[in-house]
C-alpha cells in the first residue's frame, strides 16, 4: 500500500519540492533560475489548458479579410484590420460549430428492408437513447380518470384533468407540483393561458381561470357547460365550445366577452386551433368541420369530412397549417389540403373505430385508436394516394386502459403523452420534437425575470382580433382605391360604403324620387281628368296596383315596421308625407281650383274688423 501511494505521488516530505517544468529557453542553457514557468499553479493549469483559437495572436488571419492600406491614420487602420479579422474569425467558428442542425431529422433508421421501425419497443427505445431523453417515458397511474393533457408552448410543464374532478399542474422534468385540485364535480378539458401561471378549466357548469398555486381567479359565467377550450397565444383569446353549440372568444387582457357564434349543429364533439392564422376548427357530431373566425357570425369554410361524428381534428404546425387530419367514428382517418378543400389527401380505416389524432412540430401524426397508438411521418401521410390505403407505420405503442381520449406532443422534445382511463403514459417519439427552440417565442429554461419580459412584449404586440382570417398574408397588403366616390356636405372624397343610404341610391340609379302614393294608394284628390279616361285593362289594372310596392325607400318602410319606434323611419315618413302634400298643392295650383284654407285662431289677429 505504502508502495503504491508513493508511486502515485500523493504524499511527499515537505522538505522535498515538486520539480516544475521549464521554458525551452532554460532547458537549453541549463539554468534553472526561478522565473515564470517556476509557479506551481502556473504550471499545473498551463500543461492542460489552451487558448481558442480565436484569441491566439499567432494563428493566421482568415482569408477575405478587407485590406485598409488606403488609410493614412495608423491607429485607425490597425482597429479596423483587427475588428475585421475577429468578425472573419466568429464567423468561422459559427460556421464549423453547426449549431442549428436543421438538415437531421433524428427518426429512427433500420439496416435492410427486413428491418422495420415499428418493431423497436419503447425499451430498447429507452436503453438507446440518452439519460435526459429516456425521462420522457413514463407511467402515470391516477384515479379519476379518463384524463386530458396540456402542455405549455415551451413544453416544460404539463396540465393534467380527471373527468371526476381531479386538476394537477406540474413541471414533469423536475417532477415539482405546482397545484393540485379535487374539484368534484366534471371536468371536460384543461389548457394554459400565456404561461403556466394561469390555467382554466372547462367544469361542469362554467369555464374557471385559477394561477399557479391552484386559487380561483374568476368564474367565466358567460361559458356555459364548456367541453373544448383552446388559448390563442398571440391575441390573448380564450375560446370555448358547449354543449349549447356556441363558440364564445374571451379577451383574457381585458376580461371582455368578445364574441360569440351559434354553430347550428349541436355540441362540438371536437376542436382545436390553427397556429398559422388562429383559425378556429370546430367537429361536429352530423361529420362536418367548420371554420370559425370572431369576425365572421357563419363558418369560413363547411366541410362534409366523414359519415358519422368528427371524433378529433387537428392541424400540423410544421407546414404551416397547410395540412389538417380529421378521425371520425366511422373508422377513417383523413388528411386534408387546406388550400383545396375539394377532396382528402389521403383515407385509410384505423381499427376500433373513432379515436383521437395529433400532429408533431416535425410533422409527425399520431393516431390513437382501439388500444394502440400509431404513429406516421411525413411524407408518406402527404402523398395522394387511392383506396383506403395506410401509409408506412413508423411507431407503434399497445397502451391496454381503454379508452384513449387525449393526445399531446410536447414541445421541443420526442415525447408523447397519452392520456386514456387510468391515468397517462408519456412514449418516447424520436424526430418528433423540434430540435431548435427561438428563446423570443417559448424558451424552456426561462427564469422568472424573461418570463415577466416576454409577458409584457406580449401585451404590446397583441394582435387584434379582426385580424384573423384564412389568408394571414393580407395583413400589411393596400386596400384598393374606392370605385364610387361622391362630394357630400362638401367632402369630395367620401368612399361609397360610408355614404347614407339615400345618397348611395342615387349614385347607383335606383333611388326613385318622383313616388306618388305609399304602397300603391291613389290620392283621393286626383283630377276630374283622370276619371274621364278610358276604363284600363286587367293587365293595367294589376300593374297599378303593385305600382310602388317594389319601390326602395317603401321596402325599407315596410322592413322598420315593428313594434319600436324608429327616428329614421319616422323621419323618412314625414318626407314623404311633405313630398305629397307639395305635389297635390302643385296639381291643384295647375288645375286653377282655389283650396279651401282651414279658419285659424289667429285670424282675427291679421286683419281689421270692417
Amino acid at each position: 500500500m505504502d508502495a503504491l501511494i508513493a508511486k502515485a505521488d500523493a504524499i511527499r516530505p515537505v522538505t522535498k519540492k515538486r520539480r516544475i517544468h521549464q521554458n525551452e529557453s532554460q532547458k537549453k542553457s541549463g539554468t534553472s533560475r526561478p522565473g515564470p514557468s517556476d509557479d506551481r499553479t502556473l504550471g499545473s493549469v498551463s500543461l492542460h489548458t489552451a487558448l481558442p483559437k480565436s484569441l491566439r495572436p499567432t494563428s493566421p488571419p482568415p482569408e477575405n479579410v478587407p485590406k485598409y492600406g488606403h488609410i493614412q491614420d495608423k491607429k485607425l487602420r490597425a482597429q479596423l484590420t483587427r475588428q475585421s479579422t475577429q468578425s472573419a474569425r466568429s464567423k468561422a467558428l459559427v460556421k464549423d460549430a453547426e449549431l442549428l442542425l436543421t438538415e437531421e431529422a433524428g427518426l429512427m433508421e433500420v439496416e435492410g428492408d427486413v428491418e422495420k421501425t415499428w418493431r423497436i419497443g419503447q425499451n430498447e427505445i429507452v436503453q438507446a437513447a440518452g439519460q435526459e431523453a429516456a425521462q420522457g417515458r413514463k407511467e402515470w397511474k391516477l384515479d379519476g380518470g379518463p384524463y386530458r393533457s396540456r402542455y405549455t408552448r415551451n413544453g416544460r410543464h404539463l396540465a393534467i384533468v380527471g373527468r371526476k374532478g381531479h386538476v394537477a399542474t406540474f413541471d414533469w422534468q423536475t417532477g415539482t407540483m405546482h397545484a393540485e385540485l379535487q374539484l368534484r364535480e366534471t371536468c371536460r378539458d384543461i389548457t394554459f393561458l400565456h404561461d403556466h401561471s394561469h390555467f382554466a378549466v372547462a367544469q361542469q357548469k362554467y369555464v374557471y381561470i385559477y394561477d399557479r398555486d391552484g386559487v380561483e381567479l374568476h368564474q367565466l359565467k358567460s361559458h356555459i357547460e364548456p367541453t373544448r377550450l383552446e388559448f390563442l397565444p398571440y391575441h390573448w383569446l380564450l375560446a370555448s365550445v358547449g354543449n349549447a353549440g356556441y363558440l364564445k372568444y374571451q379577451d383574457t387582457s381585458t376580461g371582455q366577452l368578445l364574441v360569440e357564434h351559434r354553430t347550428k349543429l349541436g355540441a362540438p364533439s371536437a376542436m382545436t386551433q390553427n397556429a398559422h392564422n388562429a383559425v378556429i376548427h370546430l367537429g361536429h357530431a352530423n361529420g362536418t368541420v367548420t371554420l370559425w373566425t370572431p369576425n365572421l357570425p357563419h363558418p369560413a369554410v363547411r366541410l362534409l369530412a366523414h359519415l358519422g361524428p368528427v371524433a378529433s381534428v387537428s392541424v400540423d404546425p410544421s407546414t404551416a397549417g397547410r395540412y389538417m387530419s380529421t378521425a371520425g367514428q366511422d373508422g377513417l382517418v383523413k388528411v386534408w389540403d387546406c388550400r383545396n378543400w375539394k377532396g382528402a389527401v389521403r383515407t385509410w380505416n384505423a381499427r376500433g373505430g373513432g379515436g383521437e389524432v395529433e400532429w408533431s412540430q416535425r410533422g409527425a401524426l399520431a393516431v390513437a385508436s382501439g388500444g394502440s397508438v400509431n404513429v406516421y411521418t411525413k411524407p408518406s401521410i402527404q402523398t395522394p394516394l387511392a383506396a383506403t390505403v395506410s401509409p408506412p407505420l413508423y411507431l407503434t405503442h399497445p397502451i391496454p386502459h381503454r379508452p384513449l381520449t387525449s393526445l399531446r406532443f410536447c414541445p421541443f422534445h420526442d415525447v408523447l403523452t397519452v392520456g386514456h382511463n387510468a391515468g397517462l403514459s408519456s412514449i418516447i417519439v424520436p424526430g418528433s420534437g423540434e430540435p431548435n427552440f427561438d428563446s423570443a417565442e417559448a424558451d424552456p429554461f426561462e427564469n422568472k425575470r424573461a418570463r415577466r419580459e416576454r409577458e409584457v412584449k406580449g401585451l404590446l404586440d397583441k394582435i387584434q382580433p379582426d385580424m384573423i382570417a384564412l389568408d394571414p398574408e393580407f395583413v400589411g397588403s393596400l386596400a384598393p382605391e374606392p370605385k364610387l366616390t361622391t362630394a357630400v356636405g362638401g367632402e369630395p372624397d367620401v368612399p361609397f360604403a360610408r355614404l347614407p343610404r339615400l345618397e348611395r341610391l342615387r349614385v347607383q340609379g335606383k333611388a326613385d324620387e318622383k313616388e306618388d302614393g305609399d304602397e300603391g294608394l291613389v290620392d283621393d284628390d286626383d283630377d276630374d281628368d283622370e276619371a274621364a279616361k278610358k276604363r284600363p285593362t286587367k293587365e293595367e289594372k294589376e300593374k297599378k296596383k303593385m305600382r310602388g310596392k317594389n319601390k326602395t325607400l317603401k321596402r325599407y318602410l315596410r322592413k322598420q315596421r315593428k313594434n319600436v319606434i324608429d327616428p329614421r323611419a319616422l323621419a323618412v315618413r314625414a318626407k314623404l308625407e311633405k313630398q305629397r302634400e307639395e305635389r297635390r298643392k302643385a296639381r291643384a295650383a295647375a288645375a286653377g281650383h282655389a283650396e279651401d284654407r282651414k279658419p285659424s285662431a289667429l285670424d282675427r289677429f291679421g286683419r281689421s274688423a270692417p
